[in-house]
């Protein structure tokens, strides 16, 4: 069964679907079978891969969660060879409605996640940066949380709401989900105010943050629109570098070499 992480916070903009695309994508280049998930209605990530997210194919994560087709279905091939993507559409929007009378609502991204898990060593879930039922779902479905946290000090603010969030689920829906770590990003050396929080976020959360900081880099930001990761994009870069760093960082603290 391949481990499934999600990666959420409430607050918009703090480097969230740049972290699923680039962390997926690294792992995929270091051979590992990893499987990238779209749950934003923004589908940022679906376009991030050069995917339409305004076909109307009917083959998203919406269509699988309102039971309208298996999850196998959606499932489509990227550019790079271990990685695959469940694309996401506005759609997904009206699903947070369509599945409030259903059963155990909570828990049906876990159900067909489970279906395909075995296939996969990773399961990376882009959330939407609010925290409704299709977050909860990925929460649900998830076997710990990576958390990204711009260098910012008002991106200190909705950690709180967050964490409570996490623990809710922990206690009702999913015991055994863990914070993988908080990961600083958009990290400018050259800020005393970006030193001054990554100090603050390790005194607090210590062990629990990343060794790596994602730095602010115009490749990372340019790759998007060019539908690619940043190690296709340009791997020599800062940010390349910095998400195969974390990649590393990653795998090392999941015992894999």
């Amino acid at each position: 069964m391949g481990k499934v992480i999600a990666i959420a916070n409430q607050k918009g903009g703090v480097g969230k679907t740049t972290t699923a695309i680039n962390l997926a994508a690294s792992l995929a280049v270091m051979e590992k079978n990893v499987l990238l998930v779209d749950a934003d209605p923004q589908a940022n990530t679906t376009s991030g891969l050069c995917y339409d997210p305004n076909a109307s194919s009917g083959d998203t994560l919406y269509e699988c969660l309102i039971g309208k087709m298996p999850i196998e279905k959606t499932i489509i091939q990227t550019e790079i060879q271990g990685l695959k993507l469940i694309p996401s559409h506005i759609d997904l929007v009206g699903a947070e409605i369509e599945l409030l009378p259903v059963p155990e609502r909570e828990g049906v991204l876990k159900s067909h996640l489970d279906t395909v898990s075995h296939h996969f060593d990773y399961i990376l879930i882009d959330c939407s940066p609010s925290l409704g039922l299709i977050t909860v779902n990925a929460l649900t479905a998830a076997d710990s949380v990576i958390i990204p946290v711009q260098c910012e000090f008002f991106s200190l603010e909705g950690l709180g709401k967050l964490l409570n969030t996490i623990k809710i689920v922990q206690n009702r829906l999913n015991p055994a989900l863990a914070i993988e770590g908080f990961l600083l990003t958009m990290y400018d050396v050259r800020l005393r105010s970006h030193n001054q929080i990554v100090e603050e976020i390790r005194h607090h959360f210590q062990e629990m943050v990343f060794q790596t900081v994602i730095q602010r880099n115009v490749r990372l930001s340019e790759a998007p629109s060019h539908g690619k990761p940043v190690i296709l994009y340009d791997a020599a870069s800062v940010g390349s570098n910095n998400y195969l760093n974390l990649a590393r960082e990653f795998l090392k603290k999941n015992q894999h070499d």
